[in-house]
């Protein structure tokens, strides 16, 4: 089965052209024009041609509805099938399960097979993936079918995911910002030659988007409505957009005044991700914590700029903050750490690896404020000891998940006070720590169900 969207969309009869089938090989307005010379055009095909290199432009054919002509060529045996005897519902159920691709390809076997495959209810999620996928035209194809019963407008479609292909551009995001009012879902991850303007246009006509990611998208410096748009909106409601979950890991351009943008348009957000945004400093979260106080997980891994001071102004986050990393921000010390601790207490997940300033005197604090602590990443930190663990195993003793790679000062009297208090634990990294197989053994023994990762050839 192709991997691509190509070879599953169109007519009936795998390798059959009918004498209404135009191949197009050309720009995207061939692509229109022979569509419109169908009486019922299905969506285009897009795949790589078979007797072509990887490098070779690829090719759209586009195949008319399962007609007449192309059921008379089957098998007498075909009607017979087995699966031809599950009624409609049945198959809808069926159909339900596949990705687009094989639903697209299912579109081809028959002219009840057509019709069922696509049946609206059935797309509410586009998922296209693929370096040489020409994702521009894949998206206009598709909504161009989608739209046949109500003109214009695909009300159905709720979620688009088209991660890795880097054919996608501004065309593809204007055409499911003017024909997919309903979008909640959009992930364009790794492609990055889309820019500002066409996601402006998508949060702009889609109301109800709230999770976007745009990881990998290096031209996108913010997230703002159109001028059009915020010009419409009356002072009472504000520029506000509905987004609840956006990732902007390796988004290499974004500055303090992009994130500033982003705070006050989006103040719903309660997932944040900004990994590697390596240019945002302690000021840009000053605007964050003032205008979404309703953030609920904070990722600022690799954000080498951020320091204590910046964590002063997460800390005002207070109740709502669950999840922070911030990994590998070698500016962040143990006052940091304590501000967080003070006033995040519900705080479950965190990730300090690689902040060599925290030490045992940070863990006492987080150890203390944060009991419900789930999860804690202290890999990399030198300074931290089997002191700073003891605390931990006295007052976090639901811990599940600690990392303590390559922490130096860590021996087995810390890892027996983890394992004697926290009977849940359940995974365990000491690689690179300088602890004894008889520790570890005492580990096994009192958290059976705790996976140990470690480098230590004695212990097995």
């Amino acid at each position: 089965i192709e991997k691509n969207l190509g070879d599953q969309v169109g007519g009936f009869g795998k390798g059959r052209i009918l004498s209404s089938h135009a191949t197009v090989t050309g720009s995207n307005d061939c692509l229109e024009t022979s569509t419109r010379t169908l009486s019922t055009p299905s969506p285009g095909l897009i795949l790589p041609s078979k007797s072509s290199s990887l490098s070779s432009p690829t090719v759209a054919v586009i195949h008319p509805q399962p007609g007449v002509h192309s059921r008379s060529r089957q098998s007498k045996s075909h009607h017979y099938a087995p699966i031809n005897l599950l009624p409609d519902h049945t198959l809808l159920q069926i159909f339900s399960h596949l990705p687009t691709n094989q639903l697209c390809r299912c579109a081809r076997v028959c002219r009840r097979w057509y019709n069922l495959a696509w049946d609206p209810r059935l797309w509410s999620t586009i998922r296209l993936t693929g370096e040489l996928l020409h994702a521009d035209r894949a998206i206009r194809v598709l909504t161009h079918r989608l739209c046949q019963d109500t003109p214009n407008v695909c009300l159905t479609l709720e979620t688009v995911v088209v991660n890795g292909c880097k054919r996608l551009t501004d065309r593809g995001l204007y055409i499911l910002a003017q024909c997919c009012p309903e979008l909640r879902h959009l992930e364009v991850a790794g492609c990055y030659n889309i820019s500002n303007d066409a996601v402006f246009e998508v949060v702009s006509r889609c109301p109800n988007l709230e999770h976007l990611d745009l990881s990998g998208c290096s031209k996108v410096t913010c997230i703002s409505l159109t001028q059009e748009a915020s010009l419409q909106l009356s002072p009472m409601h504000g520029q506000q957009i509905s987004v609840h979950f956006l990732d902007m890991t390796d988004c290499f351009s974004l500055e303090d005044e992009g994130l500033r943008t982003i705070a006050s348009h989006c103040p719903r957000l309660t997932h944040l991700y900004l990994r590697r945004c390596s240019r945002l400093t302690d000021e840009a979260l000053r605007h964050l914590a003032l205008h979404c106080p309703s953030i609920r997980e904070l990722s600022l891994s690799d954000c080498r700029l951020v320091g204590d001071f910046g964590l002063r102004e997460v800390a005002r986050l207070e109740g709502c903050l669950r999840y922070l990393s911030v990994a590998h921000c070698t500016r962040i010390t143990d006052v940091g750490v304590r501000y967080v601790a003070r006033y995040c207490p519900r705080l479950r997940y965190l990730n300090a690896r690689g902040c060599e300033g925290l030490t045992d005197h940070g863990l006492g604090h987080l150890a203390r404020s944060c009991p419900k602590l789930k999860s804690l990443d202290v890999g990399k930190c030198p300074l931290v000891s089997d002191s700073g663990l003891e605390q931990l195993a006295m007052y976090c003793q639901g811990l599940r998940r600690v990392s303590l790679r390559a922490c130096e000062s860590v021996t087995g009297r810390g890892l027996k006070a983890l394992a004697a208090n926290c009977c849940e634990l359940q995974l365990l990294n000491v690689q690179d720590c300088e602890v004894s197989p008889e520790a570890l053994r005492f580990v096994r023994r009192h958290c059976r169900r705790c996976v140990i990762e470690h480098t230590n050839p004695a212990f097995y």
